[in-house]
């Protein structure tokens, strides 16, 4: 059994019983309902607002038969790229609101402009609702901007932002990179983290079944990649990647296989495992030291592809 107190620090333990206090670790088994009214008040008590000089727009981006809702950051003029951010959430809960002070921050790291996209969620759109939405987002950002375009998102916005970036690298105008934040890739389930770290704080094997399970509605789709980016059978073409994942947490296996099958089709890809932390850690940027030099990792990362430079690790 996992040591964990061994592994996280005070700092991190803090974190950990503030998100707990506000989002208890039994809330999976609430109704969706109310899983999101928990959630968006967990997200409430963590704002920490704009960075001097961030401004925002919501608006939405036109796809067939729909709007995708969208809020678009600047700080810049003429930002030199723009990033499309995907939020985590298990695909159940989360939107605009729940990032909102990250992509703040990210847009004030980067001088990039930030269009976070609030795509449907389940169990009231089932797979490909989100995966669709996601695509749309990016065709209207490529539409609408002249410069680079960099995929980002954390958990289930991670899995979203790849499952693009394969459905894309063909594209004339394909993303620039792309960023990805402790990411559920479609990782063997019996391997790896998921055992190892089956238990882990914020997040567990227990709670992956459920998000899973409520995505689909409860079917599989085996070697669909727009569902699990693992799934492909080709990973060549795809844009540089970056991947950051927490230790302590069940999905870390997926950034460690995902970088390997891109680096073994040709491509160029990183993987960091930031050490004691935990799934959702992004929240604990102002909190805790590790993940306040992890999230400076991530502009970093974001800003050097948007310019189409390289950071190794």
């Amino acid at each position: 059994m996992t040591d964990y107190r061994a592994l996280i620090d005070a700092e991190t333990w803090a974190f950990i019983e503030r998100t707990n206090a506000w989002y208890p670790p039994e809330t999976v088994d609430y109704t969706v309902r109310e899983q999101r009214e928990i959630y968006d008040r967990m997200c409430r008590e963590f704002f920490a607002g704009y960075p001097k000089g961030v401004t925002a727009e919501t608006t939405s981006i036109a796809a067939p038969g729909r709007d995708i809702p969208v809020r678009i950051y600047r700080i810049a003029e003429r930002p030199a790229a723009a990033v499309v951010y995907f939020h985590g959430g298990g695909f159940v809960v989360g939107g605009l609101e729940s990032h909102d002070d990250v992509c703040a921050a990210l847009c004030a790291g980067t001088g990039y402009e930030v269009v976070s996209v609030d795509y449907r969620l389940a169990p009231e759109h089932v797979h490909p609702a989100q995966f669709d939405d996601a695509l749309a987002a990016v065709e209207g950002a490529a539409a609408r901007y002249g410069v680079p375009i960099v995929l980002s998102g954390d958990s289930a916005g991670g899995n979203l932002a790849a499952a693009v970036s394969h459905a894309t690298r063909r594209w004339p105008k394909k993303p620039a990179g792309q960023v990805l934040i402790y990411p559920g890739l479609g990782g063997d389930p019996s391997k790896g983290s998921y055992v190892t770290h089956a238990e882990a704080p914020m997040l567990t094997a227990r709670d992956l079944d459920f998000y899973r399970q409520i995505r689909t509605g409860g079917p599989n789709y085996p070697g669909d990649a727009t569902l699990s980016p693992l799934a492909d059978a080709d990973f060549s073409g795809l844009p540089p990647t970056v991947i950051v994942t927490a230790e302590c947490d069940p999905l870390s296996s997926d950034g460690e296989t995902y970088r390997d099958r891109i680096a073994a089709a040709g491509g160029r890809a990183v993987w960091q495992e930031e050490k004691g932390l935990v799934h959702g850690y992004l929240r604990a940027r102002h909190s805790v030291t590790r993940a306040r030099d992890s999230f400076a990792r991530i502009v970093d990362a974001v800003a050097a592809l948007g310019k189409g430079e390289w950071l190794e690790g």
